[in-house]
C-alpha cells in the first residue's frame, strides 16, 4: 500500500511542479496555440491552459452500461480506428485517472487489416505478449493480437473494457498511413510514471514533449493525425485516455466521430492465445 501512495503522490507532485512552472503569469500572455509545428517552445491559449476533461462527476465509474457485448462478438465487431478504452482498479490506474481528471486509464487503437486477425495497437509497461510487427516481447508501443490484448488488460491487470466504433469508412489511404505510423513508432519505450504526467501537462500548455518516450493516448492521436481524423493543432501528448470517452466530445475531421462506449464483457480468467501472425504488408 506504501509503494502505491508513494506513486499517487509523485503524480501528483509532477504535476504541481510543472503546472507551477507552465502556469505562471508570463506564460498566459501568450497569443500562440502551439498549431505552427514543431516549435517545443511555443505555450497556449490562457483559455486551454488549465482545464482538463470537463465533466459533472469526472472520477464516478463510467455510466454507459446498457449494452454489452461477449468479448467475441466484440472482437469479430471490430474495425481499423475503432478505440478500446479500460478502467482498473489499481493505485496506478487511480493515479492515472485522478491527475488526468478522466474516467478511464488505458485506450488502444483496432488495426483490422486485409485477412490478418484484428489487432491492438497501444503503448504499455508489460512485455507479455508478442508484438507482431516485430516479432519479438518488449515494452512500449507494441502492436497485439486484439483478443489477447483484452483478456490480458481484462484479467491479469483486472480492468474493464468498452468499445467505441470510429463511424468513417477507413480507405485504403488511411490504412496505409497506419502502418507508416506503426512503423515509426513502434518499440518506442513507455515514460516513467512521473515523467508521464510531465509529458502530458506540457501537452495541455500546448507543449511539444520529445519523441523518446510515449504512452497510450499519444500513440492513438499520432494514428488518428496520420489517418487525416485529427488536426495538428494540438501536439499529441495533449491527449489522455479519457479524451475518447464519450463525455470529453473529441472533435473529428472530415465528418468522423466515434459511436458510444459498448461495454464488453471478458469472463475473468478466460485463457489467451498465442499469435506468430505477421503484418508487415510487402
Amino acid at each position: 500500500m506504501r509503494g502505491g501512495f508513494g506513486l499517487f503522490e509523485a503524480l501528483l507532485q509532477a504535476a504541481a511542479d510543472l503546472l507551477w512552472g507552465e502556469l505562471r503569469p508570463s506564460t498566459l500572455v501568450t497569443g500562440h496555440d502551439g498549431s505552427r509545428g514543431g516549435d517545443t517552445g511555443e505555450t497556449g491559449d490562457a483559455e486551454d491552459l488549465p482545464e482538463l476533461h470537463g465533466r459533472s462527476t469526472p472520477l464516478n465509474e463510467p455510466a454507459s452500461d446498457d449494452a454489452v457485448l461477449s468479448l467475441e462478438a466484440a472482437v469479430d465487431l471490430t474495425r481499423t480506428g475503432d478505440v478500446w478504452l479500460f478502467r482498473g482498479r489499481s493505485a496506478a490506474d487511480h493515479a492515472i485517472r485522478a491527475v488526468t481528471n478522466a474516467p478511464v486509464n488505458h485506450v488502444g487503437m483496432a488495426v483490422v487489416l486485409d485477412d490478418l486477425p484484428p489487432l491492438m495497437w497501444h503503448a504499455e509497461l508489460g512485455h507479455g505478449l508478442l508484438d507482431v510487427w516485430t516479432g519479438t516481447h518488449h515494452r512500449g508501443v507494441q502492436l497485439h493480437d486484439l483478443r489477447e490484448a483484452v483478456v490480458q488488460w481484462c484479467g491479469r491487470y483486472e480492468q474493464r473494457a468498452w468499445l467505441r466504433q470510429l463511424e468513417t469508412p477507413v480507405t485504403r489511404e488511411m490504412e496505409d498511413a497506419v502502418l507508416r505510423t506503426i512503423a515509426r513508432l513502434d518499440g518506442t519505450p513507455f515514460p516513467a510514471t512521473v515523467a508521464l504526467a510531465g509529458r502530458w501537462l506540457r501537452g495541455r500548455v500546448r507543449r511539444r514533449a520529445p519523441v523518446e518516450t510515449t504512452y497510450c493516448a499519444e500513440v492513438v492521436a499520432a494514428t488518428y493525425q496520420a489517418m487525416g481524423l485529427l488536426d495538428g493543432e494540438r501536439p499529441t501528448n495533449y491527449y489522455d485516455p479519457g479524451m475518447f470517452w464519450s463525455g470529453d466530445g473529441l472533435r473529428l475531421l472530415g465528418g468522423g466521430r466515434l459511436g458510444e462506449e459498448i461495454r464488453v464483457s471478458v469472463p475473468v480468467g478466460q485463457p489467451g492465445t498465442t499469435s506468430e501472425t505477421s503484418v508487415r504488408r510487402g
